[in-house]
């Protein structure tokens, strides 16, 4: 059953979800959040569900982030692309912070959660026009692997973003890919697998980047972690791994900056149990 007392707004949070929502009442806008939460975890059990982590404005903790900032403001046609987006809060942080709304994308597995985010945010397609991708990534037709974009290939025609059905339609042409709580949740070669896809979608114009943040470890392998008494095996990159990973498998060595740092971190939500996590990004050169 779901834990009313792990709900807890900080601050800059509750501004963010009064500025979106337009309710203005702490307990209207708790009793709001709730009743969505309830439909969602219905929908997907997920941990960042339960433990109301989409309510936290998470994307600009990331050591990477005004990067992101800069390429929504400056770039001509940027593409923003939010990997495992539930409710799309992420696309909202961005778009907030200068990101073009029609350039932003999310793509889940459960669509359900996409539109419960209209719910959330009191939005619609028409308020908020970011683009929707639904589907399992692992599936080729959504996304399959294909070599990194260079800047001596031809020109990358910019895709129809109105007609969106595959991210496969994006490949060389994304400015920015955020991916959190996504890796860790596959086995080593399916990281590597989901790393070399994400890395098909990237444009090859120096700057470009893939960010995040997830489990890590101080040596990569397969560690056990128990989040709020619930078990967990999960393979997890140490900053050594996940960095010759990127630069040298995926990408042609030398042709991206790779910036991972471990830390502890806590959920925030009562408890005090800390959690080994790799703050990520990787940019073009």
């Amino acid at each position: 059953p779901l834990n009313e007392s792990l709900y807890n707004l900080r601050p800059q949070d509750a501004a963010f979800y009064k500025d979106l929502t337009g309710i203005e009442d702490d307990a209207t806008l708790k009793q709001h959040i709730l009743d969505v939460q309830a439909k969602a975890y219905k929908v997907a059990p997920y941990v960042c569900i339960y433990l109301f982590s989409f309510t936290r404005r998470r994307m600009s903790g990331l050591p990477a982030y005004q990067q992101v900032v800069r390429i929504g403001r400056e770039h001509k046609n940027p593409i923003f692309l939010d990997v495992g987006c539930c409710f799309g809060n992420i696309i909202r942080e961005v778009i907030i912070d200068g990101f073009p709304a029609a350039r932003t994308i999310g793509t889940d597995l459960h669509q359900e959660l996409w539109d419960l985010g209209h719910e959330l945010f009191k939005s619609s397609p028409e308020t908020f026009p970011a683009r929707f991708v639904g589907g399992d990534a692992f599936d080729p037709e959504i996304l399959a692997v294909a070599p990194p974009a260079s800047l001596q290939t031809t020109e990358v025609s910019t895709p129809d973003l109105n007609n969106l059905t595959s991210l496969n339609s994006l490949r060389g042409c994304v400015s920015a890919i955020h991916a959190t709580a996504f890796f860790h949740l596959f086995k080593e070669d399916q990281q590597l697998h989901m790393a070399r896809a994400f890395a098909s979608l990237l444009s090859a114009k120096p700057g470009s980047i893939i960010l995040g943040a997830h489990a890590g470890a101080q040596q990569k392998g397969v560690v056990n972690q128990v989040y709020w008494g619930i078990e967990v095996d999960m393979f997890a990159h140490s900053v050594e791994s996940w960095t010759s990973m990127w630069d040298g498998e995926v990408f042609e060595k030398g042709t991206v900056k790779v910036d991972a740092q471990l830390r502890e971190v806590s959920e925030d939500v009562g408890g005090d149990e800390r959690y080994p996590v790799l703050l990520w990004s990787v940019t073009r050169l």
